[in-house]
């Protein structure tokens, strides 16, 4: 039998989950960029973690997507707004451009703005080797300080915007949240920081990824994304609604006529909403929601094969399976148990 390919609407959902997906993502052929954050005394903790754990995420959908290293000014602990104190993998130290394709500074709304001979120097050093500079909530006023967002645009905390702006006429502050401007990405916010490493996944490997990392981190907003012609507008509210009552009826499916009666469409202009907007049938959409939950029950729950196939919504083992089977290439029974 034939294993039926997912369609656009839930591809990205069962990255985590698909194993052959999983193995053509980390053999794409791409070198797995090099990030480094120097914690800074003080860092926003939020904008930090912000930042790591999209990357972080990236790699437990991908292994491999990118190579994660922090730093400190210092040898030691460095403390973070909230008080928590963090070791970082290493002190910063000249040369350390040499394992690097991007260096984050990440600030905080404590951090002194104080210039760093030895972080300058790094810099300066990164910037003339073409690596990407970045910076955290006001990271951007060290990038500023050090001369090397002279004609960049920039995002920086507001309580920092004018003080960046005095070090030099050739920087354009922006009210913005984050900035990718060429190789110098900067963010003022912990939502910021998200949405700015969800751009620098989307353009260095692919919107697969990215797609998966938000449907992890950031589902309720992702799942009413248009995925066919038109990737990021939004879903009307009526198919919407139709998504609402099949992810709270998996257990006993609705049928294409209860869910037109629900929603007072017909079955023509349901058909119609899923396919111009997400580039699928509503039966076949219906389908890979209850087998993605199916096989996340069957990682991540000691349900039996009988129990996940009930919860699903399936009338018998044997359809189940098949079903299954069809999605995944291998039975139910075979599926690995992470939680046995």
């Amino acid at each position: 039998m034939t294993q039926r390919i997912f369609s656009g609407a839930g591809q990205s959902k069962n990255l985590l989950y698909l194993a052959s997906a999983n193995q053509g993502l980390r053999n794409g052929g791409q070198a797995s960029p090099r990030v480094g954050f120097v914690l800074l005394e003080h860092f926003s903790l939020a904008a930090f973690t912000a930042s790591l754990d999209t990357l972080v995420t990236a790699n437990l959908i991908s292994p491999g997507a990118y190579t994660l290293r922090s730093y400190g000014l210092a040898p030691g602990q460095v403390i973070s707004d909230l008080g928590i104190q963090l070791q970082p993998d290493a002190p910063l130290i000249p040369g350390v451009h040499d394992e690097l394709d991007m260096l984050v500074i990440c600030g905080g709304f404590r951090t002194p703005l104080r210039a760093s001979l030895l972080l300058s120097r790094v810099l300066a050093d990164c910037a003339r080797r073409g690596i990407k500079l970045g910076g955290l909530w006001n990271g951007a006023w060290f990038l500023g300080q050090a001369g090397l967002l002279d004609g960049y645009r920039c995002a920086v905390h507001p309580e920092n915007r004018a003080s960046l702006a005095e070090l030099s006429p050739q920087i354009t502050v922006t009210p913005a949240s984050q900035v990718i401007d060429r190789n110098r990405i900067t963010a003022a916010s912990p939502n910021g920081s998200f949405s700015m490493m969800m751009a620098l996944i989307r353009e260095q490997r692919g919107d697969t990824l990215a797609s998966g990392v938000e449907h992890i981190l950031a589902f309720e907003g992702l799942r009413f994304r248009r995925t066919g012609a038109q990737p990021n507008g939004k879903l009307t509210p009526p198919l919407r609604n139709i998504i609402d009552l099949m992810e709270t009826n998996l257990e006993e499916p609705l049928s294409l006529d209860q869910l037109a009666e629900f929603v007072g469409r017909s079955r023509r202009q349901i058909d119609r909403l899923f396919q111009d907007q997400l580039g699928t049938s509503p039966h076949r959409y219906y389908m890979e929601l209850r087998v993605t939950e199916a096989r996340r029950l069957l990682q991540h729950s000691q349900l039996s094969i009988l129990e996940v196939a009930i919860a699903c919504g399936f009338v018998s083992v044997s359809h189940f399976s098949k079903c299954y089977s069809g999605y995944f290439g291998h039975s139910p029974s075979r599926e690995t148990r992470l939680a046995d």
